[in-house]
């Protein structure tokens, strides 16, 4: 164990246009500074998470941490991207300082505000985060790239529609339950299943309930190494995290494999000596159904083709024996891209410091994990958490 998480601070997601990149990132800074019980003075180094892509005309956001409090002044600030991933990138960039001994504390903060743009704008965006040489003109943006991987396997393992309206359900039911999700609904299976005039087709067999909403927000952590954590109100630490890069084009790749997810996974299990089945829970990337489908199999819970059968059966509710995003994932809690990896980490952190709501507080949950993923499967991350104080 190299660091620890001692605090965290959430805005609400959602859609704000009275907000701004800076106004949401020093709400985030400051609820994490405050909840850590850290003076602004006491931070060595600052990592901003941040996609931006088009979102903001502010291209050069670092600094703007540093308008959370004057004493922050003169802390070196960096920017990290890593499409979908960069709130995890931004995580794993703070831990590698302060296991570089490079600093004991490290606030990071991960931000986007989607919604100020249109749709149109929000789809070309997006798609930015994958290979444009060969995949700018597929239809439907980002949503088009899974339509087209749910299409994909349903034509070789059989219509999944059911799993996914599983999936969508599950996550709406527990964020209804989270105060920081953007839509907390139950929408319940009917209405997940079935295409309505409020749940149309949006690409290939995915609905809209199977596509995570444009979503403004931020998210902060405080890290610090473990003495200084074991000092502190709390401490959740990192038992292991690995980071797998794979090719960009999916023309290079079988899409339905997700190689670089399974490989992140089996590299972060083996540094903790862990097996998938001592986690007490998951905070998966459901960006689209039809990827928290694909992570099962990725993950070892199921075989290759039966992810189906952990949703069907209950394994990944609430109450199964591997919760899966109790938090509502980004179904329900919201995407907004940069500030996704470090809400993940600060729900993980709850979760083990049992400070979530009664209705989604697992019973005495000891490890947690964590996959944040950047484009259709190429940037994979995984932190595995457990509370040490």
């Amino acid at each position: 164990m190299t660091a620890a998480i001692i605090g965290w601070g959430h805005t609400p997601f959602g859609k704000y246009d009275a907000e701004t990149v800076e106004s949401l990132i020093v709400k985030a800074a400051r609820q994490a500074l405050e909840h850590a019980g850290l003076e602004a003075h006491e931070v060595d180094e600052i990592v901003l998470g941040h996609f931006n892509a088009g979102f903001s005309h502010q291209e050069f956001t670092a600094a703007l941490v540093l308008q959370t409090h004057e004493g922050l002044r003169f802390k070196p600030a960096t920017r990290v991207e890593n499409a979908c991933a960069t709130g995890s990138a931004a995580v794993h960039q703070g831990i590698k300082s302060i296991a570089a001994k490079q600093a004991r504390t490290v606030l990071v903060v991960g931000v986007e505000q989607m919604s100020t743009v249109s749709g149109a704008q929000v789809g070309e965006n997006l798609l930015r985060a994958s290979y444009l040489q060969e995949e700018s003109s597929i239809q439907g943006g980002f949503a088009g790239v899974f339509g087209n991987i749910a299409d994909a396997y349903f034509k070789k393992y059989g219509d999944q529609s059911d799993a996914l309206a599983h999936i969508a359900a599950k996550n709406h039911r527990n964020g209804a339950s989270n105060p920081y999700a953007q839509l907390r609904k139950d929408f319940g299976f009917e209405f997940c299943r079935n295409v309505s005039e409020k749940n149309p087709v949006v690409a290939g067999p995915l609905k809209r309930t199977d596509c995570s909403p444009v979503s403004d927000g931020a998210a902060a952590v405080v890290l610090a190494d473990i003495p200084t954590a074991l000092s502190m109100r709390r401490a959740v630490a990192f038992r292991s995290t690995a980071h797998v890069q794979d090719f960009l084009p999916i023309s290079r790749r079988d899409i339905l494999l997700f190689e670089g997810c399974e490989l992140a996974w089996k590299k972060a299990l083996s540094s903790a000596r862990l097996q998938l089945s001592d986690l007490s829970f998951v905070e998966t990337h459901d960006c689209f159904t039809i990827a928290e489908l694909l992570e099962y199999e990725a993950m070892g819970l199921t075989a290759r083709g039966e992810g189906g059968k952990a949703i069907m059966e209950g394994w990944t509710a609430i109450d199964g024996k591997l919760p899966v995003n109790p938090s509502g994932g980004l179904k329900s809690k919201g995407h907004p891209v940069g500030a996704t990896g470090v809400s993940m980490h600060a729900m993980t952190a709850m979760q083990l410091c049992a400070e979530m709501p009664d209705a989604i507080q697992l019973a005495n949950p000891q490890i947690g994990g964590i996959f944040n993923m950047g484009g259709a499967a190429v940037a994979n991350y995984v932190s595995i958490l457990e509370r040490i104080r």
